[in-house]
């Protein structure tokens, strides 16, 4: 199976500060708790891989942390730093396990902290009386420079020029939502098929004229959407955790809509990718009516990519979008080792989990999410909502990901010489403070984490 073949489309690419990491590796063990429960009451002869290495891309994004010290710092022992935001640091449980496995290895010590804690001293970031020798930044640069309005973060900035921070501040114009304009019409030519074919048509939003999704002249592209707001979505150039998004076939408000995308903030139009292709069935519990339903619900599929290729995968569902502060959760994946579709393992999973007394899935839900709460895999009181059945993919999907994972990365290296050339000027908007602290540090390839958000199907879609 080709990239070319998946069927889908990136919906973002994170590239600044990308998490789901430890999350899935949460995931993972509430999910394959659950399949246990479900195999052991319903009898299914259907075998599932739950422990595949890109199941778990925890050990790799440490492995990548680790080498961008020996990269500078040789036989130095290690103090990683992971800077967040001050209000953030009780509160995001893949930020303190991350520092919790990086101090539990031999000759390795990591702290958590937040910008106002560090201090500059000869050149070096210190916190603590200790040089930081690499500092993962979960952080975007508008929100650096807003914490620079009240506190000095001339540290920090230190820490960014010496190449200590990963991801490079520079990968920031690459994650802007614009940048797909690009993608998907001028240096279309000059990227890989895979990721053109997996970006759906995008444009910078005002009146102007420009090409359509097949090509066509558009001669007032605002006109063009309320003609066609049943097919495109509008998302803030710079938004992030489903902020701001209009989606057209959802909205009752189309010209209210449209004149915030006008005059709030710069917005691009996007072709809305049906949700049949990304939407899935799964057994639910209706607490109500105290029965076991199925309940469509859209999917997010991430690929977590880094200097070493594809690591591996964070799985998400909800609405649209499917972000967990908007109401969605997080899924396990499982690799299908039967020797079926994935169509017909989805339908035969659902229907044993349907199969069961309404009391027994509950007595699996209870345990999966008190597994939850026992991980820490949780949003505000309770545990992080999950699908009692996984996310199913087969061994075949595995190479054509890694190749459009790969397409991918070296897609990005070729574009972010354009904006250093000054290419992507017109797609790519960034505040003089934020362009400054890109340009302090370019990315050039090296370590970091990319995440390309998927509206992909495996198979199982509606």
């Amino acid at each position: 199976m080709s990239p070319d073949q998946l069927v889908g489309y990136h919906s973002e690419w994170n590239v600044v500060c990308p998490g789901g990491f430890d999350y899935q590796r949460m995931a993972q063990e509430r999910g394959k708790l659950c399949w246990d429960k479900i195999k052991k009451y319903s009898g299914i002869n259907i075998e599932l891989d739950f422990d595949h290495q890109l199941l778990k891309p925890v050990p790799s994004f440490l492995d990548m942390l680790l080498r961008a010290h020996k990269l500078k710092f040789r036989q130095e022992k290690p103090f990683i730093l992971l800077v967040a935001e001050k209000d953030t640091l009780d509160k995001v449980p893949e930020n303190i396990n991350v520092v919790k496995f990086l101090n539990r290895m031999n000759g390795v010590k990591a702290a958590l902290t937040c910008p106002e804690k560090l201090e500059k001293r000869r050149g070096h970031v210190i916190y603590k009386g200790q040089a930081a020798t690499v500092i993962f930044l979960d952080m975007n640069n508008d929100v650096l420079l807003k914490i620079g309005e009240k506190q000095d973060i001339e540290p920090l900035l230190t820490g960014i020029r010496k190449g200590i921070v990963i991801n490079p501040r520079g990968l920031d114009p690459l994650g802007v939502k614009g940048i797909f304009e690009v993608v998907t019409g001028e240096y279309s030519s000059l990227l890989s098929p895979s990721t053109v074919k997996h970006t759906p048509w995008t444009r910078k939003f005002y009146p102007r004229k420009t090409t359509g999704p097949k090509g066509e002249l558009i001669s007032d592209l605002v006109e063009w959407v309320r003609d066609h707001w049943q097919e495109i979505v509008l998302k803030p150039v710079c938004g992030y955790s489903g902020r701001g998004i209009f989606v057209g076939p959802q909205s009752e408000s189309r010209d209210e809509d449209i004149q915030t995308a006008l005059e709030v903030e710069p917005y691009i139009v996007q072709s809305f990718v049906p949700k049949g292709l990304w939407a899935e069935e799964y057994p639910w519990l209706d607490l109500q009516d105290e029965k076991v339903i199925l309940k469509q619900w859209q999917t997010d599929f991430r690929c977590l990519i880094n200097d070493m290729g594809l690591i591996g995968f964070a799985a998400r569902f909800g609405g649209i979008p499917t972000n967990v502060g908007t109401g969605g959760g997080n899924q396990s994946v499982a690799i299908l080792k039967t020797k079926i579709r994935v169509k017909e393992a989805a339908d035969r999973i659902n229907e044993a989990i349907i199969g069961l007394r309404y009391s027994t899935v509950m007595e699996i839900q209870k345990e999966t999410d008190q597994k939850g709460l026992e991980l820490g895999h949780a949003y505000l009181k309770g545990p992080t909502p999950i699908t009692l059945r996984p996310r199913i993919i087969t061994q075949n999907h595995l190479p054509a990901l890694q190749e459009y994972s790969a397409n991918l990365w070296n897609d990005l290296l070729k574009l972010e010489k354009m904006w250093i050339a000054g290419k992507l000027d017109h797609v790519v908007e960034l505040g003089e403070g934020e362009a400054e602290i890109a340009r302090m540090r370019p990315w050039r390839g090296s370590q970091a984490l990319i995440a390309s958000d998927g509206l992909f199907s495996f198979g199982a879609h509606l």
